[in-house]
């Protein structure tokens, strides 16, 4: 699967570097903060935020093309107060058909993934999504839901990492020019406590390669 993210959200906030200021102000001793959420960023992986239906399936022709449907306005909520940390995403899914003289239903399959690290997947769910078609409309719409949960502990920096990332240092010191993040074992401690989840059309390979071709 494509993990590039191709719509994002930043959910939530669970502060990495504690204070007053905002997410890119400047302190009270002149560096800038940052935060932190223990939400998943939530996003469509690249090539799956689209499908071409086509009208023989066997055929891939502009003018074998049945129905075109697109994944937009994905949103979400995050609920991070638990153990576990629960999104709800919701989404529309916005479709085309050229063939237009009699009433018809699409069913449409989309997945939800919890992707770990930004290559592994450690959670899927397959769902189905149905277009109503009006006779005589050439346009349909319809929303659709899916949920994730991640776990606190595992979205969790361990707190040898966090005091690496957040301790204030002085100009002078040893250390006072070095980012945290080009330390190989810091740098992936916070890679292995980021989460996303991705939602998108579960589609078959000739409708990957189609979307990766076009």
């Amino acid at each position: 699967m494509p993990v590039k993210i191709a719509a994002i959200l930043v959910l939530g906030a669970a502060g990495l570097i504690g204070g007053c200021s905002s997410k890119g102000e400047l302190d009270s001793t002149g560096g800038v903060s940052a935060v932190r959420s223990a939400c998943p960023v939530v996003g469509v992986p690249a090539g799956t935020g689209d499908v071409t239906l086509f009208d023989p399936p066997t055929s891939q022709a502009q003018s074998a093309i049945d129905v075109i449907a697109a994944i937009t306005n994905v949103r979400s909520t995050c609920d991070d107060s638990g153990a576990d940390i629960a999104t709800n995403v919701t989404f529309d899914v916005q479709a085309r058909r050229i063939k237009t003289d009699a009433a018809r239903t699409v069913a449409l399959p989309y997945f939800i993934t919890v992707l770990r690290g930004g290559s592994n997947v450690v959670a899927k769910r397959v769902g189905t999504i149905t277009l109503q078609f009006a006779a005589g409309q050439d346009r349909a719409q319809v929303s659709g839901t899916a949920g994730a949960s991640v776990s606190r502990a595992a979205a969790t920096l361990p707190p040898a990492i966090r005091e690496r990332l957040t301790r204030r240092r002085k100009a002078g010191d040893e250390d006072a020019a070095v980012d945290p993040l080009t330390q190989p074992e810091v740098r992936q401690a916070v890679l292995a406590a980021s989460f996303e989840a991705l939602v998108g059309f579960q589609l078959n390979d000739a409708q990957l390669r189609y979307n990766a071709t076009r």
